[in-house]
């Protein structure tokens, strides 16, 4: 226990000061704009721009856009952000899946980026451990709902 609180930990540096500095789950009903969101943020951190008023850590990002492909990305970004680009955002409809060397396939582009600040993965199911009993995407969306449920019921 002394050597713990001896030992100075520096402070990871925020995505998005005070909003986002670890990871996150965002969960929500289809069709809300969860991907518009992603691309959003993802933006806005490639760009180095403010968020909402947020300060951002610029860097580069990779958005796993594993629903979509390149022209349905193209379409959603040049509606959202007209032709304005940024070479530190990048973009990939495929990738592995956990138990499968996605983990690798991350670890390579970090190296290959070595200023990565994001990486999002869209969607989580598309990424699950194949025939892994332990990952089932969706009792996880079940229980979520329960307790939104719950929540907005209760609180």
């Amino acid at each position: 226990m002394e050597e713990l609180y001896d030992t100075v930990y520096p402070p990871k540096a925020a995505v998005v000061d005070k909003f986002i500095n670890s990871t996150y789950l965002f969960v929500g009903a289809p069709k809300i704009g969860k991907s518009f969101l992603m691309a959003q943020l993802g933006y806005h951190v490639s760009m180095g721009l403010l968020l909402w008023g947020y300060q951002v850590n610029q860097g580069s990002v990779l958005y796993l856009a594993l629903e979509d492909d390149f022209s349905r990305i193209q379409k959603r970004l040049s509606r959202m952000f007209g032709m304005e680009s940024t070479p530190n955002f990048h973009f990939a409809t495929k990738s592995k899946a956990l138990n499968e060397g996605l983990e690798e396939q991350l670890i390579n582009f970090i190296k290959e980026h070595p200023d990565t600040k994001l990486i999002m993965i869209d969607t989580l199911q598309k990424v699950r451990e194949i025939n892994g009993d332990r990952y089932n995407y969706s009792n996880d969306y079940d229980i979520v709902m329960k307790l939104k449920q719950f929540s907005e019921r209760y609180c």
